[in-house]
């Protein structure tokens, strides 16, 4: 690599086939978890069995993709060289209309503007590597 040359984001790398499930949704542009068919319940991280009824019968269904903000921090140093010219960078833990919380980043939202509750959407970006990772932006109300 040249000294111009920016490291390459790693992309996810699932450990399970349950992970590998998430993050193809994620590549096709769908923010999807696990609900039981049982109780109802959503869940993530991805299991097999559901941790409210104890339940193995679920199936994958699509998030509307809208939450709130529920907590955040900012990232001055980067834990991988591919992620240090984007240093300060958001990180977030948004509750989504499911129930579900997620970690992921934000995007268009400025570090004043934060609060908690503050209505948010899902966006995906497409990786270097494939594959899309959801980050979270503004949304109107």
């Amino acid at each position: 690599m040249s000294q111009d040359a920016k490291p390459t984001k790693p992309a996810p790398r699932p450990q399970t086939d349950l992970d590998e499930a998430f993050w193809a949704h994620c590549a096709e542009g769908r923010l999807s978890f696990q609900r039981c068919t049982d109780c109802g319940s959503w869940r993530h991280m991805p299991r097999l069995m559901c941790p409210q009824c104890g339940s193995d019968a679920w199936s994958w269904q699509a998030s509307s993709g809208i939450g709130r903000l529920f907590s955040w921090t900012r990232v001055h140093r980067a834990m991988h060289p591919a992620f240090a010219a984007d240093a300060p960078y958001l990180v977030a833990i948004v509750e989504l209309e499911e129930g579900v919380r997620l970690l992921s980043g934000l995007r268009g939202i400025p570090p004043e503007a934060l609060r908690l509750d503050l209505p948010v959407e899902v966006v995906f970006e497409a990786q270097e590597e494939g594959g899309a990772l959801p980050y979270f932006r503004p949304r109107e109300t």
